[in-house]
């Protein structure tokens, strides 16, 4: 009876011992850590996370067999959070470069109205002291003179040439019955005469045509300057405002989240595996990379036209003597004038007394203005002539330090997004469905073309959105080219090879990335990239106008919230300390 007894006791002993280990083993699981997780990143309610995995739960993302942290709450939580952490990372690496292209095109203007400013108060001293008859009033058409310049040099739609021949002809008439015929009085009627006549009598000889084309020439490249600063800034503010597909959500989720369903919250994905995603995500933003490179090669070559031979400086500077020489012409021909005059516009009520005619060569003084119908903006601080000079060239030099830095910056995007806080190189890494040593699928390279052979994320078609700004921004690049038709000619135009194809076709098996569009950029951004070790950025400008401005901009150093507030005042410091000792 014994021997019946014992193996139906060892049955029910080894039952009940796999039921206890069974319960005791999925009661082991906890989801603890993957509630920490979901509260730290503020993810969703609390609430919808399980205390212990649970078993049969339909998840349409995290998919996998066995026990699960996850619910389907958690799953479109998952979902809106990556959207947002990956929005908030790219817009603040393109804050980076809209910063470094709009703060430096705030210091552009102030230095361009620094100038004119200057050269505005340079005019109005040599018609006070020299020419103090009419100075009075001359110096409201050299303030319209002026407001046009500054008007057409920030990209107004105006005529420069008819804003040079109306300063012109509003000057004749005062020339005329102030120097030429001191003894006339008012002009009156006559004044209408002169002004409608002065292109035929040409009482100012070539110096007016002459002043036309130096101005056209010098602040034409800053007026193209200008435009395409603006132009780059619209890019970044389109580009800061991308749409994530669904199919990207969900690679994006499968990656950041689905490792949390497992409990494992501090698994990094694989390196490959994160370029694959972010490339399929950030497909149409590559496409931004040759026209963007064509651009900055624009800039490069648009500040080297606006301050390489000092042109826009010696042009403004140079608005007084074409001025004076103008006025000189008309005195020296005064008789002639006046014969031609009197036939256009009729005889003068009065016999003209002798014309004034001052040294043909006055010396040119330095301006200081006195009179109190001068407006303040004429009445800049005058610095030494050689800060004036080498003020533009210094900003230039220092802008293209900086923008070169970011000639890559849409085909390097992915490459920053993974390596900021996303992934980091260890012994294991997450490949979207387990814990593997290394990533074995084929790593893709950028563009919509190589997005056909991607294995993570399926890009169906082209965002119409950065569809239309890359139209755009190529048809801005042709514009400048038909603008300034000198300008592409050098071989920062060229620099497409046929490793860094457009369409970005070119695929990789590494797992480190592509070669021709993925390594190749990242090596190039070593030093000065967005996350490289120029860790500060800041841009200070001087928009009242009364000493030259002055940009600092220093690139960010390493992913958004990773520097300390204690490590980031030394890194400050340090660098003050470094601009001081270059000083």
């Amino acid at each position: 009876m014994s021997r019946g007894i014992c193996p139906r006791v060892h049955f029910w002993w080894m039952f009940s011992v796999l039921f206890l280990v069974k319960v005791v083993d999925v009661g082991a699981y906890s989801c603890h850590e993957v509630k920490t997780a979901f509260q730290v990143r503020q993810i969703g309610p609390l609430k919808w996370v399980p205390e212990t995995p649970g078993t049969d739960v339909e998840l349409l993302v995290c998919k996998h067999q066995g026990p699960s942290c996850c619910t389907r709450k958690m799953e479109e939580s998952y979902q809106v959070a990556v959207r947002r952490e990956t929005l908030q990372n790219v817009r603040s690496y393109s804050f980076e470069l809209k910063y470094l292209i709009s703060g430096h095109a705030t210091a552009f203007q102030d230095t361009f109205q620094y100038l004119l400013s200057f050269s505005q108060g340079h005019l109005s001293s040599l018609l006070e002291d020299t020419y103090s008859p009419l100075s009075r009033e001359a110096l409201p058409h050299v303030n319209v003179l002026f407001s046009s310049l500054s008007l057409y040099i920030r990209g107004h739609n105006l005529s420069l040439e008819a804003a040079i021949t109306r300063f012109y002809d509003n000057l004749f008439p005062l020339v005329y019955v102030r120097l030429v015929n001191p003894g006339m009085g008012a002009a009156g009627k006559r004044g209408e005469c002169l002004r409608a006549t002065r292109q035929d009598v040409n009482p100012f000889g070539p110096h007016p045509d002459t002043l036309a084309q130096e101005l056209r020439r010098a602040l034409g490249a800053g007026r193209a300057l200008s435009l395409a600063l603006a132009e780059g800034t619209e890019v970044m503010n389109a580009t800061e405002h991308v749409s994530l597909t669904k199919e990207c959500l969900r690679g994006l989720t499968k990656m950041q989240y689905c490792s949390h369903c497992r409990g494992l919250t501090l698994i990094k994905p694989c390196m490959g595996y994160c370029l694959n995603v972010m490339r399929g995500c950030l497909a149409s933003v590559a496409e931004l990379d040759g026209p963007w490179r064509r651009y900055v090669a624009a800039l490069e070559e648009l500040t080297h036209a606006v301050a390489g031979q000092h042109s826009l400086e010696l042009a403004l500077l140079g608005v007084r003597g074409h001025v004076n020489e103008a006025i000189l012409h008309a005195q020296l021909h005064g008789p002639t004038l006046t014969t031609t005059v009197d036939k256009v516009c009729g005889l003068s009520g009065e016999e003209p007394t002798t014309s004034v005619h001052p040294d043909p060569t006055p010396e040119f003084m330095t301006p200081t203005v006195t009179s109190s119908t001068a407006p303040p903006s004429i009445i800049p601080s005058i610095p030494p002539q050689e800060q004036l000079m080498g003020n533009l060239a210094h900003l230039r030099r220092e802008f293209l330090s900086y923008v070169q830095r970011y000639k890559l910056f849409f085909a390097v995007l992915p490459e920053m997004l993974c390596e900021g806080e996303t992934v980091v190189e260890d012994f294991t890494c997450w490949s979207g469905d387990d814990v593997v040593e290394s990533y074995t699928g084929r790593v893709v390279g950028n563009g919509l073309q190589a997005q056909k052979q991607n294995p993570e994320v399926k890009v169906r078609s082209p965002n119409p959105e950065l569809a239309e700004v890359k139209e755009r921004l190529e048809r801005f690049n042709q514009e400048i080219q038909d603008m300034l038709p000198g300008l592409g000619q050098r071989e920062s135009w060229g620099e497409l090879g046929s490793s860094d194809t457009e369409d970005g076709s070119g695929d990789c098996d590494d797992e480190d990335g592509c070669q021709g569009s993925g390594t190749g950029a990242v090596k190039t951004f070593t030093d000065g990239r967005p996350g490289g070790s120029n860790n500060d950025k800041a841009v200070g400008s001087n928009p009242g106008g009364r000493a030259p401005p002055v940009v600092r901009v220093r690139g960010a150093g390493c992913p958004p919230a990773c520097l300390s507030l204690p490590m980031a005042l030394t890194l400050l410091l340090a660098t003050l300390a470094l601009q001081w000792r270059l000083l």
